[in-house]
């Protein structure tokens, strides 16, 4: 149990960082070098959630994806 409130602990955090990093991308410019680094940040956050969210699910899920997917 311990395990998974950690887990879901961090999502939090990370969905907090990703809402703050939109807010900030919705005034970069164009052509600002931090509106590249926000999006990079955000596709990182996205795939650390996915890999939580698996982690969540279970062996079980991972292996019905990866069946999906096929």
């Amino acid at each position: 149990m311990k395990d998974r409130r950690h887990t879901l602990m961090w999502m939090k955090d990370l969905l907090e960082h990703m809402s703050r990093c939109h807010d900030q991308l919705q005034w970069a410019g164009d052509d600002d070098p931090t509106r590249d680094y926000l999006a990079d940040s955000l596709l990182g956050d996205l795939v650390e959630c996915q890999r939580l969210c698996e982690q969540l699910r279970g062996a079980g899920g991972r292996q019905a994806r990866q069946m999906a997917l096929s």
